[in-house]
């Protein structure tokens, strides 16, 4: 009989138990060993619905089981503490964004992450498409980053508004506004979304973030809406990140994936790349003229939710596979975060530490 993947779940909420479980209940490749989640009789209808062997609300118990990974689905300002108690436990971890809400934090993961010679793993779906690898083999081409630009908009002033999102109506459970609509609790577009494009940004070009300079829009919840940050690196080079909780909705009454944009524009000393997943383009125009045109096809720009899962499977079942969000990617956007909220806060210039 083929090896079958161990997998453990920590938390247990809309997207888990929509999008990440039901995929891996349906895989003859892997065992779903445990699941933790608060409510005794949320946890009794997760355990039952996708048949797991276990479940427990102390995640503690999880962890003293048999397991190859952890995907960790928690809330924000959960995610240091339970990804650091999976990886000490010696399991790779695939965490949700954002992998912490402190920078010191990140880094500390993706160290111990080292030591125990395991992998993080965040599923930022656009990291994983084609063209995110085709634009990470073409950076060279424009030369040393000197400035970018990087926008993000989602169609969710709903979620960071403290209303149930219109699209999860009906379902079991539905995203609670304590985690996305609290400023206390790492609520906000930043923390919810802007990782998305950071982390495909951060994926791209090796940029280190040394300071930053931010504005915010609160929705009534007291939660950014609107994120404006301006950041210097530690080569010198300059960049601009935006992000907008307020797109208009779709006329569909399902979630459109492919309802965000995502515009990226990194100038360097040969040239510039061009990434926009809405109009679906991919372009290196150099000085030379030596350009570069990614034929893109109608749809590839859309949201790629099973890929990371998918990888994920890969991975605790010792294939060698190329780790399309790592954990280094995913602390760079928190260490950017961070220092926004920090600065939007203190109306100063704040250093990442």
């Amino acid at each position: 009989m083929n090896k079958r993947a161990k997998i453990g779940f920590i938390g247990a909420g809309w997207w888990a138990s929509t999008v990440q479980i039901p995929f891996y209940a349906a895989r003859d490749d892997v065992e779903l060993v445990s699941v933790c989640r608060l409510g005794d009789s949320e946890l009794e209808l997760v355990k039952n619905q996708f048949g797991f062997a276990h479940a427990s609300q102390d995640y503690r118990e999880l962890l003293g089981l048999e397991l190859d990974g952890v995907v960790i689905s928690s809330p924000h300002v959960l995610h240091f503490e339970h990804a650091k108690a999976a990886l000490e436990r010696g399991f790779h971890v695939l965490v949700e964004k954002p992998v912490s809400t402190r920078g010191h934090e990140a880094r500390e993961l993706v160290e111990l992450a080292q030591r125990k010679n395991k992998q993080i793993m965040i599923p930022q779906g656009w990291s994983f498409r084609p063209f995110a690898r085709e634009a990470r083999r073409l950076a060279a081409d424009i030369g040393e980053p000197r400035h970018f630009v990087c926008q993000m908009a989602s169609a969710l002033s709903d979620l960071f508004g403290g209303e149930p999102m219109v699209e999860t109506e009906g379902a079991v459970f539905r995203p609670p506004s304590s985690t996305w609509a609290d400023p206390a609790r790492a609520g906000g577009y930043g923390w919810g979304q802007l990782c998305h494009a950071l982390g495909l940004l951060f994926g791209i070009v090796k940029l280190e973030p040394k300071e930053v300079f931010a504005w915010m829009g609160l929705s009534s919840t007291g939660v950014d809406y609107y994120d404006s940050i301006n950041l210097r690196l530690s080569n010198g080079a300059t960049g601009i990140i935006s992000g907008a909780a307020t797109l208009p909705k779709s006329s569909s009454e399902s979630i459109d994936l492919k309802q965000y944009q995502i515009d990226i524009r990194i100038f360097g000393t040969e040239g510039v790349m061009l990434l926009d997943i809405e109009r679906e383009r991919l372009e290196v125009r150099r000085n030379d003229h030596r350009n570069t045109i990614v034929p893109l096809q109608d749809g590839d720009g859309a949201y790629e939710t099973y890929q990371p899962l998918e990888r994920f499977v890969e991975i605790c079942l010792g294939k060698p596979i190329e780790n399309d969000a790592p954990g280094e990617v995913a602390m760079r956007a928190v260490e950017v975060l961070e220092a926004a909220y920090k600065s939007a806060k203190s109306g100063k210039v704040e250093a990442i530490l």
